[in-house]
C-alpha cells in the first residue's frame, strides 16, 4: 500500500500523545520523513533547553514514519539508539529520517535532528538509527 502525506498526517493526527507535543509532518516520500515540532516552554527542561525525551519521541516517530513509507501503515518501533550531541534550543526541531535498508517485513532507518531557528543555521543537536517492523493489523 502506498501511503501519502495526507495519510501521514492522518495517522499522525491520530497518536494522542502528538497532541502533547504537537509534531507535523512536513516530508513524506518512499523512504523518507521530515517531523517539526515547534519549541514551547512545555517542552523545556529546568536549564531552559529542550527535554531529551522530546528529541527521543521525535526520532522515534520520524524513524517509524520513514518505514512506513515503503512498509506500509502497520508499523511499530522495534528499536532505536539516540545520541543527543549539542543542547536543544532555538524555535524548532526538524527530525529528518531516511531509509537505509528494507526488507518486506522490516526497514532499518537513520535520523538527523536540528534545531532551527531564523537568522541562524541549522544546528545538529541529535542522531539516531532504528529498526521498524511490519506487524498485522490490531484489531
Amino acid at each position: 500500500m502506498t501511503l501519502t502525506i495526507d495519510d501521514a498526517r492522518r495517522i499522525l493526527a491520530g497518536q494522542p500523545f502528538n497532541s502533547l507535543v504537537g509534531g507535523r509532518i512536513t516530508l513524506f516520500r518512499e523512504g523518507e520523513a521530515t517531523l517539526q515540532i515547534p519549541i514551547r516552554d512545555e517542552l523545556r527542561q529546568q536549564f531552559g533547553l529542550v527535554h531529551g525525551g522530546v528529541l527521543a519521541y521525535a526520532a522515534d516517530n520520524v524513524l517509524t514514519f520513514a518505514a512506513g513509507s515503503v512498509l506500509g501503515p502497520n508499523v511499530l518501533t522495534a528499536g532505536f539508539t539516540i545520541t543527543y550531541l549539542r543542547p536543544a534550543a532555538g524555535t524548532t526541531l526538524r527530525a529528518e529520517a531516511k531509509v537505509i535498508s528494507a526488507t518486506r517485513r522490516q526497514a532499518l532507518c537513520h535520523c538527523e535532528i536540528y534545531s532551527d531557528e531564523a537568522d541562524r543555521a541549522p544546528v545538529l543537536v541529535a542522531a539516531a538509527q532504528g529498526t521498524t517492523k511490519l506487524i498485522e493489523k490490531a484489531a
